[in-house]
């Protein structure tokens, strides 16, 4: 029994050693909870972590994202459909952590809302997509997150 734990216990060590090293990727930033409340930020290299304590609940990508966006939108008393992408990135993860799962639905919210007030009506795209950047840019600067170009048409 006793030369069992001197053959586990080295065994046991190694996986816990595996478990607790953490090598984050360039232009990622994972946020680290521990025992279920945010604890750090981890940003790019090689961390060290307990495995049984510290869990990674967000992985954020601080490169450049797309947004398709397919929507109909009510604007006066005409229905029109409105599809295109949307760029966005993130440019302080400390901020973006806790909405970062709702990113795409806040940037869409956004886009709806700004789209139904002054857009809808305009036949120049590229001031249209101009305003429909500064609205949604507005809200989400807040948030720690910036829209970098408005790809959208109407049909």
């Amino acid at each position: 029994m006793f030369t069992s734990a001197f053959i586990l216990l080295p065994i046991v060590l190694a996986a816990f050693a595996a478990l607790s090293f953490r090598r984050i990727p360039e232009g990622q930033v994972h946020s680290l909870y521990r025992l279920g409340k945010p604890a750090r930020l981890l940003g790019a290299g090689p961390h060290f972590v307990l495995p049984l304590i510290d869990r990674v609940v967000h992985k954020i990508q601080l490169g450049g994202q797309t947004l398709k966006f397919t929507d109909h939108v009510e604007a006066d008393t005409a229905v029109r459909d409105v599809q295109g992408t949307v760029y966005w990135q993130v440019l302080e993860p400390e901020r973006a952590d806790c909405v970062i799962d709702q990113a795409d639905e806040l940037i869409r919210e956004r886009l709806r809302d700004a789209l139904r007030t002054d857009a809808a009506n305009d036949a120049d795209f590229r001031a249209m997509n101009a305003r429909l950047k500064l609205a949604a840019n507005a809200f989400l600067r807040e948030r720690g997150m910036l829209v970098t170009r408005v790809d959208l048409s109407i049909a």
